[in-house]
């Protein structure tokens, strides 16, 4: 029984652990609609759109083919989709990090095979 108890609070200590790992973060994630020399204004996946200000220690990465590689806000783009790690402040949110790719084109079609003669 006392070792029941034990696995009890060590998964409990262990779930609270995970909650706190993002330090209080929160992740916007969505399409740039509108880029500021400040802010970025994000349209999310419920339509919502929220600005996220910028800061000098702001680090940029975009993504592309599966490597992120480093960046600079003059890189981003309308319709760009980002993930931005932010941090409350006052009345806003403070992006401490923003990973963005481009959107994927729509490959064209392939030319119709022939059909062969009979």
């Amino acid at each position: 029984m006392r070792i029941r108890w034990i696995s009890i609070l060590l998964l409990l200590a262990l779930a609270a652990g995970s909650v706190s790992a993002h330090g209080g973060k929160v992740h916007v994630v969505g399409t740039v609609e509108k880029t500021n020399p400040d802010s970025l204004v994000v349209k999310m996946k419920d339509g919502k759109s929220v600005e996220v200000k910028l800061a000098a220690s702001t680090v940029y990465l975009e993504r592309n083919n599966n490597q992120d590689k480093p960046a600079k806000l003059a890189d981003l783009a309308t319709g760009d989709f980002v993930v931005i790690h932010a941090t409350p402040k006052d009345t806003g949110l403070e992006a401490g990090q923003v990973r963005f790719s481009r959107p994927v084109a729509p490959k064209a079609a392939a030319p119709a095979a022939p059909k062969p003669k009979p």
